[in-house]
């Protein structure tokens, strides 16, 4: 009896204190943004793995692959200001899931295709569908996240670019390889897609309060740095948002993820065919290489957010932080491509290609600039300027690459331009960027 009651008084003192302790349902949700982002990668390097097979089917040249390639960009970029907006103005839980859902639709019908128009078609409406995705998703960080904690959630919600670049090649070339087909494999990317869509609708929630999971200790704990966030906001701001673009820290943010996603998204579309082409790599080999490749650079995001966090817990400021992170980023990501430009080894060629996306991917910390610049009302905005500027890049580099590889029959000059993209980087990251202050708008 005494054992009993022991028992029970000590169940009974402990639910006080489990009560006190925050859930954890910002880093569940924050994982299932990791998982969507993964999915919508791999939905984009699905086009990529199958290119050398869908080129000899519609019999197509280089520039018509790039044009292909970029073609995904043209409505992902034109979408990434309204898709912002529509975050700011809905909420992101329901842009998160239709956009998820939409893009899914896009991917499984590419599988009837039977030329290169249609194709570049569904392409059209795959861009605009997967666009929102990542404004809504800053939204998200702002909204869920604390002043410490931002970095992490950053790299989790941008970390599922290269994991599901690197799980694209692996499980879109398997695919391919068990089904022979790889319109079957687009079917099956696309319906999984659309479940996912539907789990994050059941998920996601606006605001921590309005998620059941939540205890009160978890949204006080993030109402507390909101306020203290919200006390650095202008009193004087002037609500306008084509004020911000007159500020040098915007157009650093834009031209820096422009760079940022030149050097990325030039691997993305083109490195499969590169190893191809210049290394002799099978379809197998090639899946292999790449899935190497893009999961250094998921493990570099992942090491890049949690040194930001921790470094800034200890007492560094952000400004610090992020000029000294973004520098050693795009230094070291700049050098390992140009090596790329002298070496011929196949193997050290994929240790160089590594490297550069294990550093290059600390810059996933960009995620959190739309909400130091930015009030949270205008978090989503921010984010699809961003966005835009980096999505520029996605529609021009996959043509010039397809141009100069078609012109020169060579990719040094390609390699010599994602090495000039990462000295840009530099700068704008570096230099032009106070992340000291919010702006007035």
């Amino acid at each position: 009896m005494q054992n009993t009651m022991t028992d029970g008084a000590k169940a009974t003192a402990a639910a006080p204190d489990a009560a006190l302790q925050p859930t954890k349902v910002r880093w569940k949700i924050f994982l299932m943004m990791l998982f969507l982002i993964s999915i919508n990668y791999i939905d984009r390097a699905s086009l990529s793995v199958a290119m050398p097979l869908i080129a000899k089917e519609f019999d197509i040249g280089p520039a018509v692959q790039g044009l292909l390639l970029s073609s995904f960009f043209w409505t992902y970029a034109l979408m990434q200001i309204p898709g912002g907006m529509l975050a700011d103005r809905f909420g992101p839980r329901v842009v998160i899931a239709g956009a998820t859902v939409g893009w899914g639709f896009f991917q499984a019908i590419a599988a009837a295709c039977t030329g290169w128009v249609p194709l570049l078609l569904t392409r059209l409406g795959l861009g605009a569908a997967e666009a929102p995705i990542y404004p809504a998703g800053g939204k998200l960080n702002g909204i869920w996240m604390t002043q410490t904690e931002r970095g992490r959630g950053a790299t989790f919600l941008d970390g599922g670019a290269p994991l599901g670049a690197a799980l694209g090649a692996i499980l879109i070339s398997a695919l391919i390889a068990v089904l022979g087909s790889w319109r079957l494999a687009f079917v099956i990317a696309g319906v999984g897609t659309v479940i996912a869509g539907y789990f994050a609708w059941r998920y996601i929630r606006n605001h921590p309060r309005q998620h059941p999971d939540v205890n009160e200790a978890e949204a006080r704990y993030i109402e507390a740095s909101h306020a203290a966030d919200a006390a650095k906001e202008s009193a004087n701001a002037s609500g306008r948002v084509l004020d911000f673009f007159r500020y040098r820290s915007v157009w650093g943010m834009f031209f820096g993820w422009m760079c940022f996603n030149a050097l990325f998204y030039g691997l993305l579309t083109w490195m499969p065919n590169y190893l191809s082409k210049v290394h002799g790599f099978d379809i197998k080999q090639m899946g292999g290489a790449v899935f190497i490749m893009f999961f250094s650079g998921f493990v570099g995001e992942m090491f890049g957010g949690w040194l930001a966090d921790k470094w800034m817990a200890a007492g560094a400021s952000q400004s610090k932080v992020l000029r000294t992170l973004f520098g050693i980023s795009s230094i070291i990501a700049t050098i390992a491509i140009f090596m790329v430009t002298r070496i011929t080894d196949p193997v050290a060629v994929v240790v160089l290609l590594s490297v550069t996306l294990f550093f290059l991917r600390w810059c996933g910390l960009f995620w959190c600039v739309p909400s130091i610049l930015g009030t949270r009302a205008r978090v989503g905005f921010l984010g699809g300027t961003m966005n835009l500027g980096g999505n520029v890049a996605g529609i021009g580099v996959p043509i010039v690459v397809g141009l100069i590889v078609q012109a020169t029959g060579s990719y040094f000059m390609a390699l010599m331009l994602f090495t000039a993209a990462g000295a840009g980087l530099f700068v704008c990251s570096t230099m032009l960027i106070d992340y000291s202050k919010k702006l007035p708008v």
